[in-house]
């Protein structure tokens, strides 16, 4: 079984991350879509609350016999792939600048454990310039998020902001 894990913060999950794990479906037989819980960060959304809305989207997506789980973890992403039986690494690269980094992390990674490989796929054209957090920007100074992010995602965004607009 070809496994591999896809991390990321996902807070929130963008289209883009939808169009990497539907494209990395068929190159393997179960993506492991991994929430990396980063103490020092304050997310917009739960690890929980970013576990559902994976959960949500993911059934909308063509996953053909992939299968697809979403879990999280902490430390080093390399020892969570072991303990997980991983073969791959999934990230998505959208810039120069994003190969930059990933590169290094991708070189580190194998220093640490030369039996896992590190895949980078670009996103369709469509996504190239879509983050987390561009997309957590605009939606601070009330821009769309028409095609960005999934419509359940727009919604639990504004759901989340909705109760402090109350007060």
């Amino acid at each position: 079984m070809r496994r591999a894990i896809y991390p990321g913060s996902f807070d929130p999950v963008t289209n883009g991350h939808l169009d990497i794990i539907e494209r990395g479906c068929k190159l393997f037989d179960e993506i492991i879509v991994a929430i990396l819980v980063h103490p020092e960060k304050q997310p917009f959304f739960t690890i929980d609350e970013r576990r559902e809305m994976l959960s949500q989207v993911l059934q909308q997506i063509d996953r053909g016999s992939c299968k697809v789980r979403v879990d999280h973890f902490e430390g080093l992403l390399v020892q969570y792939a072991v303990a997980q039986q991983a073969n791959a690494i999934v990230r998505g690269i959208r810039a120069i600048s994003d190969y930059e980094y990933e590169l290094q992390m991708a070189l580190m990674n194998r220093r640490l454990e030369p039996s896992i490989e590190t895949v980078f796929m670009m996103p369709a054209e469509t996504y190239s310039y879509v983050s987390s957090r561009l997309v957590k920007e605009v939606f601070q100074l009330g821009g769309t998020l028409d095609g960005l992010v999934p419509p359940a995602v727009e919604a639990r965004m504004k759901q989340k902001v909705r109760p402090a607009a109350n007060d």
